[in-house]
């Protein structure tokens, strides 16, 4: 049985997979809005607020932790003075998820995902 299997493997290799959350993650914080197949869209959100809810302790050991990850001194300074100040009081669901629908050419479902 495989148990404790947390994620969705979209198609890829680990390496790949990981490079292209990486991707999807500073494209949302800096533009703060993306367009992406839902599936995928999902994926971000975990990553995305799991890096919002470490940027809002604002310690040293927590900016080192989310560039281990997002490897972008310009994207990971924008997230600790910008984006996690916005969501101080807020519990969690920094994200929302809309639904577009199949898109023309696979028929794969999109959706957008933003910064609430």
């Amino acid at each position: 049985m495989a148990q404790g299997k947390v994620g969705r493997k979209l198609g890829r290799n680990m390496g790949h997979r990981k490079n292209l959350l990486n991707n999807l993650v500073k494209s949302l914080f800096d533009y703060e809005q993306i367009k992406t197949t839902t599936a995928k869209a999902k994926e971000c959100r975990r990553v995305a607020e799991k890096m919002i809810t470490l940027a809002k302790q604002g310690t040293l050991a927590s900016r080192r932790e989310t560039f281990k990850f997002i490897r972008d001194k310009r994207i990971n300074k924008k997230l600790f003075d910008v984006i996690a100040p916005r969501y101080k009081e807020r519990k969690g669901g920094y994200t929302r998820m809309y639904l577009l629908g199949p898109r023309q050419g696979d028929g794969a479902v999109e959706s957008i995902i933003k910064l609430v």
